[in-house]
């Protein structure tokens, strides 16, 4: 396939960075083949893509530091990436964009067990950060699905949870300081190796900041003791409001599990086909799994199965061993793989309060009928945050459309039930235009008066997170 050529004006562009670039970096962490550079024309949001003029890889801050200075300097907007698992398009480049790939910075910097926490470079990816630790019995607590591949810069970014994050919190609860480089090539350094830091909560801003106000380049973290043990129970239902129902009387009674993730049939299936978990023939399932001692399991979940036996459950079964376990989650953890082997489909993530589960549950089943397409569902039930996977195929005329359209329906569901657009994927391409859904002008502007203050230009991350019609005209005039 022949590939469209870059305008003269990025071409000219391109030859002007590209030479001050190879003054500060190794030839081979600069990417300027055109072939080359299409391996960073997406992330994990396939349906959108655009090659970027160049993209690098630096090893260090300095590194880091020294393209940001240039980009700057020659007005080229950089896009920062991790892993490229970002699920809402928060990588993908435009034509006239620097990618800033943080994956060769991987190294684990310094551990301090007795004061429980490591210090990564950011491209180390989420699950070899307990990998670094798990021999001294400790834990890196956040654990999104795809924690064997996403890197923390991405996790930071988009302050990324997972299946225990109802007990331990999202990422922005485990971080406690960052290393970060400004567009102008200043480092700083927020927060650190302590509980709170004085003054304004800059950390705060910055998880979650999709890349907006600079780039992460080391991250000191938060690792816990292990628990002592955790046993996971398994709840099959033959309706999915009875299954959202259930875990809203779980959370009200006080009970805090490690996690409660729910999966209808429909993933169930899929999952079951993919991974040979034992998950039972129904319409929902609930994976409720607490954790502690012996005494404090068996006290726990004694109580939870009380609640479950309220609504009827077609099946009911506790694990026995570390094995059964181990099956029961990695059933769970392939849910995104799995449903991919039936068709396309488009990953949202959108948050509503416990309590509206079965309403919204009912809602996403009616809109589904509305729009004829197929959606499973699979979240986090505990806290509320929810993956409708929506199926349709990329090789049908207009089917991209309706299924966008569906989640957009989906994700202002969720606003309306007193949720928000996002849990842990971010906004990025995806949900930018219904930013305006949830906010109010005078919001989104006290938020890009933000940018303004990290990143005058607006170089970093262009077209993300703001809807266009508002700033656009902003990025211009910082031109």
């Amino acid at each position: 396939m022949e590939m469209p050529q870059p305008s003269p004006e990025i071409l000219g562009r391109k030859r002007a960075v590209l030479d001050r670039l190879l003054q500060v970096l190794p030839p081979d962490a600069v990417i300027h083949d055109e072939a080359e550079t299409r391996v960073y024309e997406c992330d994990a949001l396939t349906a959108y893509r655009c090659p970027p003029m160049l993209a690098v890889l630096p090893s260090t801050t300095q590194e880091v530091s020294d393209i940001l200075r240039i980009c700057q300097e020659e007005g080229v907007p950089v896009v920062p990436r991790g892993a490229g698992t970002s699920l809402a398009g928060g990588a993908l480049p435009t034509a006239d964009c620097v990618i800033l790939g943080v994956a060769r910075m991987n190294e684990v910097l310094e551990v301090d067990y007795d004061n429980r926490f490591i210090r990564v470079q950011a491209g180390r990816t989420n699950l070899s950060v307990t990998g670094a630790v798990e021999a001294e019995d400790f834990f890196y607590a956040p654990d999104p699905s795809s924690q064997l591949a996403c890197a923390i810069a991405g996790n930071i970014g988009m302050n990324s949870g997972g299946a225990h994050c109802l007990k331990y919190g999202v990422t922005t609860n485990n971080l406690l300081g960052v290393t970060m480089v400004m567009m102008d090539g200043s480092i700083v350094e927020i927060g650190g190796a302590h509980l709170d830091a004085p003054g304004l909560d800059l950390l705060g801003v910055i998880c979650g900041s999709e890349g907006q106000l600079g780039v992460v380049t080391e991250a000191t973290l938060r690792i816990l003791r292990k628990p002592e043990g955790a046993r996971p129970v398994l709840m099959g239902f033959d309706d999915n409001e009875v299954a959202g129902q259930c875990v809203s009387d779980i959370i009200k009674s006080g009970i805090l599990p490690v996690a409660i993730e729910f999966m209808d049939r429909l993933c169930i299936q899929a999952c079951e086909n993919f991974a040979n978990a034992g998950y039972p023939d129904c319409e929902a399932l609930l994976i409720v799994e607490v954790e502690g001692s012996e005494a404090e399991i068996d006290h726990q979940l004694t109580k939870i199965i009380e609640i479950a036996k309220r609504h009827d459950p077609v099946e009911l079964r506790e694990s026995q061993s570390a094995e059964e376990s181990a099956k029961i989650w990695l059933g769970r953890k392939s849910a995104f793989g799995a449903m991919g082997q039936l068709n396309d489909y488009m990953c949202l993530d959108g948050t509503i309060p416990v309590s509206a589960l079965p309403a919204v549950l009912r809602r996403i089943s009616a809109l589904s009928e509305e729009f004829g397409l197929p959606v499973g569902n699979v979240f986090h039930a505990g806290d509320g945050n929810m993956h409708p996977l929506i199926l349709f195929d990329a090789n049908k005329p207009g089917d991209l459309e309706k299924c966008e359209a569906f989640g957009s329906e989906i994700l202002k569901l969720c606003v309306d039930e007193g949720g928000c657009l996002t849990g842990e994927h971010g906004v990025g391409i995806e949900k930018r235009d219904l930013m305006h859904h949830q906010y109010t002008p005078q919001d989104l502007e006290a938020q890009m008066a933000v940018k303004d203050v990290f990143d005058p230009a607006w170089l970093l991350n262009p077209a993300k997170v703001f809807p266009l019609d508002v700033s656009e005209a902003r990025r211009v005039a910082a031109e």
